[in-house]
């Protein structure tokens, strides 16, 4: 969080007591008679019986249908762009815990930049970084963030698969997607029963309990009509940076599924998610390095406060009167309570040998989002050739209120060692600052034409009109906007063999100028900010199905940047651009008996074409700059190797190219490569025993960064060497 309102001091990301949520009314749409039988996709059946997964990983999922990248339900294999689809058992099987590090090292090219402002879920992709360039959603449904703060979901066991779509992606979800899309899919009720559980030790004092049942509900009576799904995951330790780097967590996810007929099926979930994360804001640099020394101190206070609670109801419902014919709906209801109290900012001061720190800071996110989302898809012929097509609309409201001390402004400093890192002043506690009320609407469409047996013709588009009233609860100032935001698409699929893709796309979409439920007075005469994408790519699977590979080259171009008018330095005007061009690559292959190999690389140029901001006074411009957070090289590497049929290893490589923490491009972030290791040992057909060692060289790395003046200060740096022990057993 930050005085300027921006959670992580960067142009792209801006910065409690659960609430139980009321479900909403949904539009359920009554049965008919069903003309065919029809197979509805609200179900998800995982495993075989009560055996856990033996075997390794598959690889990029390319016949695997999804609704992130097309509302169609089309496969990777039919859709005209770059989508990674990681399951959840995958995520589970490497030993990834959260979201950010399933997302970040097996998805093609993205990177994170979690920290406590952006309540770590912040992500970077194809040269765009922050919640208002990289949409995240949950279960096809769109966060609208508050002060570019994401904090739901955040925990991987109750996960079926990831999708990340990267590249423009508004005609499907709205403004706020330029760089891509990240939609979390949550494991669904079945009627298969599944019951497993899973406890985990570790250094720091990490201890993991999770359980996952599933099931249905009165069979021999009903049939299969009832069915539910409860996910439970917490997490907790003492954390590896001292004092107060401790973290506890709580996730609970229940579904309840009525399937009266065939065609019809109405689901009811709620989802819970508790955190207090480590009270860790960075460590500073001491001539641009962290000695070993300061590695492990934290130099916030002694008795800071960091507290998310979110709590999201949904009712689902799907109907197909016909085989041609599906119509869903989903109605919901997100709560959102968050607060911070901290000292956020930290410098090392050369002449005195003190750590500076200032931005005494405390702030309060109250958000309630409701709304409902109808589409429905049709099956057909257009002048004879096979057509898919896809209608609905959008609407939601949200309400947020913000509570902040920005009136106070205080420094401190302490020693780099042996230091009392005191108390937080009690007369800088936060007070109501501003509330908003943001009403959105949208319609979309989108339509697949099957032009012959190998080319199909793609077509999208979007509409959004949100409406934004503020209030300033100190002054009482109100004011009103409306924006217009248009998103589209247009793409070409050639499938020369059933197992093969080339295909070419061209993409326009929009960012909001910032956080757009929480848009201030000065940027509210900013219209939003545009971009267009052009990308040519192939895929395809070989040696009947064992290999799977990915390639893909784009360029992307971002206008109406704020920028400064040349020879001021107080006029603000949206001229800037930004550009990027890149191409990724991604293959899972299994190369040997009991030897397997997923990797991805993406590699970019990103630059500022044109933008100008205020540098002590004066207008400096950027052009050809790197921009902030965004790495030109991001790779990843698993390979597995399975010797017997109990036993497993699993080695992951990840590499992160430079970044910069400024735009001039002198605060830089080194490069690094993390390598982690997991072991399994399957001690039954119904349990597994792993052992997972996470940066096995205690590779010093950072997550992300600040800088004044183009001078780092500090770093946020990431995980040391740390090792897990886990049990997982099913019954």
């Amino acid at each position: 969080m930050s005085r300027s309102r921006v959670p992580n001091r960067s142009p792209y990301r801006s910065g409690l007591l659960a609430a139980l949520a009321q479900a909403p009314l949904a539009l359920v749409l009554p049965p008919a008679e069903a003309q065919e039988t029809v197979t509805l996709d609200q179900l998800s059946v995982e495993g075989e019986g009560v055996s856990l997964t033996r075997s390794s990983p598959t690889g990029l999922n390319l016949r695997t249908p999804d609704r992130t990248a097309s509302r169609l339900g089309l496969t990777p294999l039919e859709t005209p762009a770059s989508l990674d689809i990681v399951s959840g058992e995958t995520a589970r099987l490497r030993g990834q815990d959260t979201i950010a590090e399933a997302v970040t090292q097996d998805a093609t090219g993205i990177t994170t930049i979690a920290a406590p402002g952006n309540g770590n879920g912040a992500f970077t992709s194809r040269g765009f970084a922050g919640p208002n360039s990289i949409q995240q959603l949950y279960d096809g449904t769109r966060f609208y963030v508050g002060a570019g703060t994401v904090t739901f979901p955040f925990d991987t066991w109750n996960v079926e698969r990831i999708e990340v779509l990267r590249g423009p992606s508004s005609v499907l979800y709205g403004d706020g997607a330029i760089g891509g899309v990240i939609n979390v899919v949550p494991k669904k009720p079945t009627f298969v029963p599944v019951n497993t559980a899973r406890a985990v030790i570790g250094s720091d004092g990490v201890a993991r309990l999770a359980l996952d049942s599933g099931g249905g509900i009165a069979q021999a009576e009903y049939g299969d009509t009832f069915a539910y799904r409860l996910n439970v995951s917490g997490n907790r330790a003492d954390g590896w940076i001292r004092p107060v780097g401790d973290f506890r967590n709580l996730a609970v996810s229940a579904a309840l599924l009525f399937r009266p007929s065939a065609d019809l099926a109405i689901t009811l979930s709620h989802d819970l998610g508790y955190q207090e994360p480590a009270r860790y804001w960075g460590t500073p640099l001491v001539e641009g390095r962290i000695p070993n020394s300061i590695r492990f101190n934290n130099y916030n206070v002694r008795d800071p406060k960091i507290t998310w609670a979110d709590n999201w109801t949904q009712l689902k419902a799907e109907w197909s009167p016909s085989a041609d014919i599906t119509i869903r709906n989903t109605a919901y209801r997100l709560t959102s309570s968050r607060h911070w109290l901290d000292v956020e900012q930290y410098a090392f001061n050369r002449s005195s040998g003190l750590v500076d720190r200032s931005d005494y800071l405390e702030i309060y996110h109250s958000q309630e989002q409701v709304g409902n989302r109808l589409d429905a898809t049709f099956r057909g012929d257009v002048f004879g050739l096979p057509n898919q097509f896809a209608a609905g609309f959008d609407v939601n409201h949200i309400d947020f209120r913000h509570t902040n001390n920005f009136y106070f402004d205080p420094s401190t400093s302490v020693p780099l060692t042996n230091y009392d890192p005191g108390l937080f002043p009690q007369d800088g506690r936060a007070r109501p600052a501003y509330a908003t009320q943001t009403r959105q609407a949208s319609v979309f469409a989108e339509d697949r034409l099957v032009l012959t047996d190998t080319l199909s013709f793609l077509t999208g588009a979007r509409f959004d009109m949100p409406v934004l009233h503020r209030e300033d609860l100190q002054t009482g100032a109100r004011f009103e906007r409306t924006f217009q935001a248009l998103g589209y698409r247009f793409g070409l699929v050639y499938n020369p063999t059933a197992e093969s893709a080339l295909y070419a796309q061209y993409s326009f979409a929009t960012d909001p100028v910032g956080s757009l439920i929480t848009l201030s007075q000065p940027l509210a005469g900013f219209k939003l900010a545009t971009g267009d994408q052009i990308e040519v790519g192939a895929k395809g699977l070989a040696f009947g199905g064992a290999l799977e590979w990915t390639l893909a080259g784009y360029r992307i171009v971002k206008d109406n940047l704020i920028s400064r008018l040349p020879g001021s330095s107080a006029v603000g005007v949206q001229v800037g651009s930004q550009s990027s061009q890149g191409v990724e690559l991604a293959l899972g292959w299994p190369i040997a008996p009991g030897w397997r190999l997923d990797g991805n690389i993406a590699l970019l140029h990103a630059q500022y074409d044109s933008f100008t901001q205020v540098v002590n006074g004066a207008a400096v411009s950027y052009a050809g700059r790197q921009p902030i957070d965004v790495p030109e090289r991001v790779a990843n590497l698993w390979l597995s190797w399975e010797p017997t049929r109990d036993w497993a290893a699993r080695i992951g490589l990840q590499n992160v190219g430079e970044v910069y923490s400024d735009f001039g491009n002198t605060a830089r972030r080194p490069a690094y490569t993390l390598v982690n290791v997991v072991l399994d040992h399957q001690v039954t057909a119904e349990s597994r025993l792993s052992l997972r060692l996470y940066n096995l060289f205690d590779k010093v790395y950072a997550i992300s960064g600040n800088a004044v003046d183009g001078v780092g200060t500090n770093w946020l740096l990431g995980r040391p060497r740390s090792v897990e022990v886990a049990y997982t057993v099913a019954w």
